[in-house]
């Protein structure tokens, strides 16, 4: 190895750096920043086949592998293709491993995600990289609305995507979102369909993940009658039924990587062929994909083909999860509680959200949405919190209003009795299947023979619920 790294300085989790990202231009009224402000870094490439190279950030995010489409390209035969990328955060610049072949290290030790210090030495293969800083900032602006389409945050983080939101949606390129479930993906989907010249064109959505194998072909691409048994009618499938919109092609890193080709081919040449036909059917849609997965992990595994996510990631969106936007909890609270009351200027109690602050919600804002449900169905505030969190660390413990002995429901004269019924039906229908499948570790067949319910049933319910079961 030559000497000529430099001094070798690496940071754990527990000592990062000064702020990687800042935000500033505070405004005299709201008092939050118009702005994001990232530090610039430069990767030195010090031994190697590429020794000499080097490359500047220019984003939130820096890549490094043998893929073309990285910021620090190499040649070195020993680095995966999505090897290793250094994200800028308010606590430093955090440098994660990409589940590399042959791993990222810093300092003497393999590592999976650590902050960086100026002249750390990383190593990626046979390679050295030193991280070195770099004068002046990078700036990106910050939206001024806390709201876009359906969607709601005032936190900096979604501000700077609702900024870049109107450009992006008037383009009408495939966009690749991803974050967690629960983090509103769907939304942001539609909100850029909405926003998009295709608004008064269909959005069709597909579920990679619920659909089976062996119909997710004939769902995308349709087909004709007598294609296959139990194909009685010719069917358009989801590209044809866009036609003039969008397709929304959620979690679709769970597609399987014999269906991936016939994607790639249609988004290539916008030519589909429906099953058991030759004739070509031309496309008019645009696509948006989203996916909990980091794709670029799922293609140093094989599970993900890489001409596929090219051409998937021509705009690529990160929804953060709520631990990164913890801010936007009350705010989130308040749109909720409104709407499912069906009050607009109804104000949630001061205790439900200081309950829900304080949750950990690792369902996102989805499981926030749910507690302000049960709030608004119960009646007691600190009861749906605290129920939440009872749940999710030990489905069998007794619950809150069973130990207080409390009513398990309170009447809501708001509403309709039938609103009130189908809105305490769908609660406690949800609820249920959760725990079942929380409990048969997410087995249809095994939840089916406990519920003593029929498979295909159960297997609707969960659908409607935007549930999901391990083998369906």
């Amino acid at each position: 190895m030559s000497d000529d790294l430099g001094p070798a300085s690496a940071a754990g989790a527990g000592e990062p750096d000064d702020a990687a990202v800042r935000y500033a231009g505070q405004t005299t009224s709201l008092e939050r920043p118009r702005e994001v402000r990232i530090r610039r870094f430069c990767l030195r490439v010090a031994s190697g086949p590429d020794r000499g190279d080097s490359r500047e950030s220019s984003a939130f995010e820096f890549s490094v592998g043998t893929a073309p489409g990285n910021d620090l390209v190499l040649t070195d035969p020993t680095v995966s293709r999505h090897h290793c990328a250094i994200i800028a955060t308010p606590d430093g610049f955090l440098l994660r491993d990409l589940q590399s072949t042959n791993g990222t290290i810093l300092g003497e030790h393999r590592i999976q995600s650590a902050f960086l210090r100026p002249l750390a030495v990383v190593r990626v293969g046979r390679s050295a990289l030193v991280f070195e800083s770099v004068n002046g900032d990078l700036c990106e602006p910050l939206a001024d609305q806390d709201r876009f389409g359906s969607m709601v945050g005032a936190s900096a983080p979604v501000r700077r995507i609702f900024a870049l939101l109107p450009r992006i949606a008037a383009s009408g390129s495939t966009v690749l979102i991803e974050g967690e479930t629960g983090t509103g993906k769907g939304l942001l989907a539609d909100a850029i369909h909405r926003e998009s010249e295709r608004k008064d064109g269909p959005f069709v959505v597909v579920d990679c993940g619920a659909i089976p194998s062996t119909l997710i072909e004939a769902h995308l691409f349709g087909h004709e009658k007598g294609a296959f048994t139990g194909a009685h009618t010719a069917r358009p499938g989801a590209f044809e039924a866009a036609c003039g919109g969008t397709v929304f092609l959620d979690e679709i890193g769970e597609l399987s990587l014999e269906l991936q080709p016939k994607l790639l081919r249609a988004l290539e040449d916008r030519v589909i062929k429906r099953l058991g036909s030759v004739e070509p059917v031309p496309l008019d849609v645009r696509v948006v994909a989203a996916t909990s997965r980091d794709l670029r992990r799922e293609v140093n595994g094989g599970t993900f083909r890489s001409d596929l996510y090219y051409r998937l990631n021509v705009v690529r969106l990160r929804l953060p999860p709520l631990r990164e936007r913890r801010e936007d909890i009350p705010l989130l609270a308040q749109h909720f509680y409104s709407q499912l009351s069906g009050h607009a200027d109804l104000v949630p109690p001061a205790d439900l959200v200081e309950s829900l602050v304080r949750q950990q919600l690792p369902g996102n804002v989805r499981e926030l949405r749910s507690a302000v449900e049960r709030a608004v169905l119960l009646g007691d505030p600190t009861l749906a919190a605290e129920l939440a969190g009872d749940e999710r660390t030990n489905p069998g413990a007794e619950r809150p209003s069973e130990r207080h002995g409390a009513a398990p429901l309170a009447p809501d004269f708001t509403v309709p009795f039938r609103a009130a019924k189908e809105r305490l039906v769908s609660t406690w229908e949800r609820g249920y299947l959760s725990e079942l499948l929380g409990r048969t570790a997410g087995n249809l067949s095994r939840a089916a023979r406990m519920a003593r319910m029929d498979r295909n049933h159960l297997r609707e319910l969960i659908r409607r619920y935007k549930l999901r079961a391990s083998d369906e």
